[in-house]
C-alpha cells in the first residue's frame, strides 16, 4: 500500500490550524511582492522592512480552516512551513492517526492554559500567555512551561519566551 503524503500532509495542517490561529506563532512572513496582495486579501499587514514583513497571528483568514488554502495568493511562507509533526509524518516516523493525536493533545494543552488567562484586549493568545506568565501562580506558570515545552518538542517551534527556566523564578 502505498502512503499518499501530500495527501496526509493537507489533512494534518487543515486538522491542526495551530500556526494559523496564533497559538504557535504572533505572525507569518510576507515576501515583500505579497505585501499588496495580503492587504487586499484582509491580512493584518505588519512592517515593511525584510525582517519585519509579515502579517498577525490570529491570521484574519483562518475560520476553522484556511479560506484561502488553495488559492494563488496563499502566502508563500505558508506553503513552505512545515513543523516537526509534519516533517516526522511526510518522512514516515509518524502516522496521521498519531500525529493528529499529538494536535488534541496540543489544542486539549492550549484549552487549559486558556482557561486560566485573564480576559484581555490582545487576539493573540501567544501574546497573552507571554503578558501573564510573570505575574501567574505556580499552576499557571507550570501548565504554560509544560505547553511551551510541548510546542518545542512535538512542533519544533521555539518560544518568543528567550528561556525557559525563566518561568521557574
Amino acid at each position: 500500500m502505498t502512503v499518499n503524503h501530500k495527501s496526509h500532509a493537507s489533512d494534518l495542517c487543515k486538522a491542526c490550524g495551530l500556526c494559523c490561529t496564533g497559538h504557535l506563532f504572533v505572525w507569518g512572513k510576507l515576501k515583500s511582492a505579497e505585501v499588496e496582495s495580503a492587504k487586499a486579501l484582509g491580512l493584518n499587514v505588519l512592517g515593511s522592512g525584510p525582517n519585519e514583513r509579515g502579517f498577525s497571528q490570529p491570521c484574519s483568514l483562518w475560520d476553522g480552516v484556511c479560506t484561502i488554502y488553495t488559492s494563488p495568493s496563499y502566502p508563500h511562507f505558508c506553503g513552505l512551513y512545515k513543523c516537526k509533526l509534519l516533517k516526522e509524518l511526510m518522512d514516515e516516523s509518524s502516522t496521521l492517526p498519531e500525529a493528529l493525536r499529538v494536535v488534541r493533545q496540543a489544542k486539549e494543552m492550549i484549552e487549559d492554559v486558556d482557561s486560566l488567562l485573564p480576559a484581555s484586549s490582545q487576539t493573540s493568545f501567544r501574546e497573552r500567555l507571554v503578558a501573564h506568565m510573570e505575574e501567574a501562580d505556580v499552576e499557571f506558570q507550570d501548565k504554560a512551561r509544560r505547553l511551551l515545552i510541548f510546542y518545542k518538542d512535538r512542533f519544533g517551534v521555539r518560544d518568543i519566551v528567550d528561556d525557559l527556566e525563566d518561568l521557574d523564578r
